[in-house]
């Protein structure tokens, strides 16, 4: 699959908006090459273990008898093909989830202000909004591509609630695991803080080219 087809088959996310299935193809697309290659190195290694690099003519100068020329040729020339599209599905997903969390960002920002002027709407005061909220766990690790960085959960984001898990009835992260096994497809409602600031994002486990259903590593923080 050439650059120009790979955009021509999923579009182009300027021209469709950028979206998580959209992402989750690219990363199929990414391994479909990858399993090619791995199927061209496969025909190689068939032809008396030769590589990229050696010599298919003998020590006086006679093409080789005792490996399939033809076959070494195309495999060599599908691999060099299929490393740069490979490239350019990278350079794809990169740019998409550069978008993405972009745009999650600006949503989140205008989400947070529209909280804060319907609570004052509501005679609420502000100290009240903004006051501190009680975490009990903490994100020091997400995997790119994961549901978790689809859903714009940050490394540092510190967790007030996930799901049906808060302070009051966290005991063990065996509780948020518990939450995620019992939830893979359903989004689930999960509250942070960010410095300083209170975000309100939807995550889905779901299973992707990682371990697990989220692709980011949570521990509990010290009390």
């Amino acid at each position: 699959m050439s650059e120009k087809e790979t955009r021509e088959s999923g579009g182009s996310p300027e021209a469709s908006g950028v979206t998580a299935s959209y992402i989750q193809e690219l990363i199929r697309r990414k391994e479909e090459i990858e399993a090619q290659i791995k199927a061209n190195y496969d025909v190689l290694e068939s032809q008396k273990g030769i590589g990229m690099n050696e010599p298919l003519v003998d020590c006086e100068g006679y093409p080789r008898a005792d490996v399939d020329l033809y076959q070494v040729r195309t495999a060599r020339h599908n691999i060099v093909c299929l490393q740069n599209d490979h490239k350019a599905v990278m350079k794809q997903v990169e740019e998409a989830l550069h978008q993405l969390h972009a745009r999650d960002k600006e949503k989140q920002a205008r989400d947070l202000a529209e909280a804060h002027r319907e609570a004052m709407s509501h005679g609420l005061g502000q100290s009240q909004d903004l006051s501190p909220a009680q975490a009990f766990a903490i994100v020091n690790s997400i995997s790119p591509g994961s549901p978790a960085s689809i859903a714009g959960l940050q490394v540092d984001d510190k967790i007030v609630e996930f799901g049906s898990v808060n302070t009051q009835n966290f005991q063990s992260l065996q509780n948020i695991g518990t939450v995620v096994q019992h939830s893979e497809g359903k989004p689930l409602n999960v509250t942070v803080i960010r410095r300083g600031e209170k975000y309100q994002l939807r995550l889905v486990p779901t299973r992707w080219a990682g371990k697990g259903l989220l692709g980011c590593n949570i521990i509990p923080l010290q009390r």
